[in-house]
């Protein structure tokens, strides 16, 4: 199936996209705030530029769109044209995630990656049960993990 729009107006639409303080860091940033966390956000020193750092509590924190970042759930689908390109940039971001995960593991921090599918959409958490998954997270003995409209999930990359 062809594009809908003109590559111009496909090129405007994709340049309109934000890269930071977008609505679901927000709603993450509400709720740290409510909590009484301390946190930095965009913190280019570190890989990746996380979303979130917690420095008291030694944790980053990564909101991910599911498209962007290929989360396997209901909000990720493959464009239909230029599936090529697609492919090899949505996979370059995939792995280029999986290498600053390593990177922050290794000097000792906990990594937990927040999916859009999460902070929005048919199936969203409801906030409280958002901030019991971030709680449980930020006291959980684990490395990592990630939330997404299921719940929470621990895993350690290697």
């Amino acid at each position: 199936m062809a594009d809908v729009h003109s590559q111009d107006i496909r090129s405007k639409n994709m340049r309109a996209i934000r890269q930071q303080d977008t609505a679901i860091e927000q709603r993450i940033a509400l709720i740290l705030k409510d909590r009484g966390f301390s946190y930095r956000v965009q913190d280019k020193a570190l890989p990746g530029r996380p979303d979130f750092v917690l420095p008291q509590e030694k944790a980053i924190i990564f909101v991910h769109g599911c498209f962007w970042h290929r989360h396997h759930c209901y909000l990720f689908n493959m464009p239909a044209t230029r599936t090529e390109f697609w492919a090899g940039k949505i996979n370059s971001n995939v792995e280029r995630d999986r290498r600053y995960i390593q990177q922050l593991q290794e000097n000792g921090w906990k990594v937990l990656i927040v999916w859009e599918c999460a902070l929005r959409g048919k199936l969203k958490l409801e906030d409280m049960a958002l901030v019991e998954r971030l709680e449980e997270w930020l006291l959980a003995a684990s490395h990592s993990g990630e939330i997404d409209h299921h719940g929470l999930h621990h895993y350690r990359i290697e």
